[in-house]
């Protein structure tokens, strides 16, 4: 889950029927390099889920342009200078090694639609084609004012906000789908937190409500004017994110000692790694049947139900459906059933 960064504290720290069993390479689909050839543009893919995103395309095979503001060389007001294009560039190659998948860094203002669509001449110049578009752009976070109605809002952080996930979007499938309709299979996935169900309720405040709806939304419609060209448009949203700054800036811990955030809140039990919704994609990326899908809401943890994929501990985490159903009140979590 994305939401907020700070989830209420809870009363207790017992997280029973938790899987605790050392990372290993999991289930992956993307093993035998399913999208070797394919052409993916990940917007916003510096960290946390867009760059595990971006790292299981290349691992499948794929040639990944991966795009965001902050560059070994600048730093967006994310504020986070060690994560950077570069370093998301140099994982994909990594990852893709023996896939023939690769990371091509650029860096782009997605909010510039000069830049945007020098970033979509690059690639229709380089590749000539482009296969699949994950919308991940964010970094909204910092402007949020959590907590204050809509009127106690600062009005231009809230604007910011707005743009920084929703207008970012709309200029970058206004840029790109031209270069990937051309070909029929295309993917747009709009990134968003929150399936379409569980956003049914407020996602307080005003601001974050409105960012995390609309690329709901703007899937939908987009579906409706991709599906004449055999494209498919989908809305996808991790559970309970285990990024970067969830880690770190939130609950004081790392990945190693991740159960030690329970303490905090309890229903931290549910949370999945960023590569879980990576490898996700990838399979989805690669089902040639995905255009069942169009115009849906879909989550990490329901498409590894579909697909047979697990976190990096061999657990299935099904965080909306857990959070959805089980009492966030309560002082204990019970992730029996749920991963």
């Amino acid at each position: 889950m994305t939401d907020k960064g700070t989830p209420a504290a809870g009363l207790g720290t017992s997280a029973a029927g938790l899987g605790t069993s050392a990372a290993d390479p999991g289930t992956s689909a993307t093993a035998s390099g399913p999208l070797r050839g394919k052409i993916a543009l990940v917007a916003g893919a510096t960290r946390g889920a867009g760059r595990a995103m971006a790292v299981e395309l290349g691992r499948a095979g794929a040639t990944v342009y991966a795009t965001g503001r902050t560059t070994r060389e600048h730093t967006s007001e994310v504020g986070r200078d060690d994560e950077t294009i570069e370093g998301t560039a140099e994982l994909v190659t990594e990852a893709g090694a023996e896939s023939g998948g690769r990371g091509v860094a650029v860096p782009t203002d997605h909010l510039d639609p000069e830049q945007v669509r020098a970033l979509v001449d690059r690639i229709d110049r380089e590749q000539g084609r482009l296969d699949i578009l994950v919308n991940d752009i964010w970094g909204g976070d910092v402007h949020v004012e959590w907590g204050r109605k809509m009127w106690e809002h600062d009005l231009d952080k809230g604007l910011r906000v707005l743009r920084l996930g929703v207008e970012s979007h709309i200029v970058t499938s206004s840029c790109a789908l031209p270069l990937l309709i051309r070909n029929p299979g295309g993917l747009v996935v709009e990134v968003t937190d929150g399936t379409e169900e569980y956003n049914r309720r407020y996602r307080e405040p005003f601001y974050y409500d409105l960012a995390k709806s609309a690329p709901l939304r703007m899937a939908r419609g987009l579906a409706e004017e991709l599906k004449e060209y055999g494209c498919t448009a989908v809305a996808l949203t991790p559970g309970w994110l285990r990024s970067e700054a969830m880690l770190d800036t939130y609950f004081k811990v790392t990945e190693e000692n991740w159960l030690d955030g329970c303490e905090q809140n309890p229903h931290f039990a549910i949370s999945e790694t960023p590569t879980y919704i990576g490898r996700t994609l990838a399979a989805l990326a690669a089902d040639p049947d995905l255009a069942r899908f169009n115009g849906t809401s879909l989550s990490s943890g329901g498409l590894a139900r579909e697909y047979g994929v697990t976190d990096v501990d061999g657990s299935a985490p099904d965080a909306w459906r857990y959070l959805t159903e089980v009492d966030q009140t309560a002082p204990e979590a019970d992730v029996t059933g749920y991963r």
